[in-house]
């Protein structure tokens, strides 16, 4: 096996293990990456002897801390360029496959969310069958810093979260932990961080049967004896702002709610992180959320993953993309020049714009 491989694929008996492998930029998912682990399941889906999955990251620090926004900005679009949808195109459809494949995946998969698990660490994360989060999970879909949007199916497990914790979490880009990912319906066991190796040989010595619903029994009999007492677990943020977050949000009109968020005076650290984060964060990202939402309500999983691949290359092109991207990672001087400057500023037509698709026929047409 080569260690230098950006992804690592394994066996332990009938449990076949793939393990994300860039540690140094938290296992930022690339292209290679998406399209071997895409074909590994395909093989391992016909392969009568895996009777089981494993998806893991390398270092000990991440999961995933989400796609290769570097690339992404290379090929993406400066405001009043004309707009490239070549790679844009390939890298999302690709990755939104992948995603789409694990959600419905004949066969169990489990993946281990410790660490940092962001963006398209949540895409990996949010369709397998067992969701594994420990003490030191951190999750966020912090797309609105970029000019992006919460994608990787955010219209559909966001908008299915108690409450509008999903809309809270899209417009602010909120970190949460395991504790909160359990309790919004994002992790299913969580589990002592330092078990992993431990967990690993126990699946692998499960008796596994030919039924892939008697094996996903095993399996989450196995990880539920092996589960941290709720007491040992982290208090839950989104627990304990759930009515604040309702009330914030408690509007009929996307202004209305981001001025109640981003007016938010207390002293609670959390809360003021959430405001200023949507205060500062691309002001077209906030109308993709609020309309992502609503229309992911109705649409099935496959018609999710196509209305966010149109958005998705809409925005790389728009120049926000870029421009968020620019502040954030490549310069860092943080201060992003957004165009429009302001939420009021957006015009109708430009949000529309960004839901109409930009070729004859969606890529992900066949899901």
């Amino acid at each position: 096996m080569d260690q230098d491989s950006p992804i690592l694929f394994s066996r332990r008996g009938a449990l076949a293990t793939a393990t994300l492998n860039l540690p140094r930029v938290l296992n930022a998912l690339n292209l290679e990456m998406i399209n071997r682990l895409s074909q590994k399941l395909d093989e391992w889906a016909v392969d009568d002897s895996v009777a089981a999955v494993w998806i893991d990251g390398s270092g000990g620090k991440a999961l995933c801390a989400g796609g290769d926004v570097v690339a992404l900005f290379r090929e993406s679009t400066a405001y009043g360029e004309s707009p490239d949808y070549r790679f844009t195109t390939e890298f999302f459809s690709r990755e939104y496959r992948l995603d789409y494949k694990i959600h419905t995946y004949k066969k169990p998969i489990v993946v281990w969310g410790g660490g940092i698990v962001m963006g398209g660490g949540i895409g990996i994360m949010a369709g397998a069958s067992h969701r594994i989060v420990t003490e030191t999970t951190r999750m966020a879909m912090p797309e609105v810093t970029i000019g992006l949007f919460p994608d990787v199916g955010g219209s559909w497990f966001l908008s299915r979260m108690p409450g509008r914790l999903g809309l809270f979490l899209g417009l602010t880009g909120a970190q949460f932990n395991g504790t909160d990912a359990l309790f919004a319906g994002m992790a299913d066991r969580m589990l002592p961080d330092d078990s992993r190796e431990k967990v690993l040989k126990e699946l692998a010595g499960l008796p596994y049967a030919t039924d892939s619903e008697d094996n996903r029994r095993q399996i989450s009999d196995c990880l539920k004896r092996l589960q941290l007492p709720p007491e040992a677990q982290p208090a839950s943020n989104l627990r304990a702002h759930f009515d604040q977050v309702q009330q914030l949000t408690d509007f009929a009109s996307l202004p209305e709610v981001c001025r109640s968020i981003t007016g938010y005076r207390g002293g609670d650290e959390w809360l003021q992180k959430a405001a200023a984060t949507l205060a500062a964060g691309s002001p077209l990202t906030p109308w993709i959320v609020w309309e992502q939402l609503r229309r992911g309500r109705h649409l099935s999983l496959a018609g999710v993953f196509r209305m966010e691949l149109v958005l998705a290359v809409n925005l790389c092109a728009s120049g926000h993309f870029r421009e968020g991207v620019r502040a954030l990672l490549i310069d860092k001087d943080r201060q992003p020049k957004w165009r429009p400057a302001t939420l009021e500023e957006v015009s109708a037509q430009e949000v529309q714009a960004s839901f109409q698709a930009p070729w004859t026929e969606n890529p992900l047409a066949d899901l």
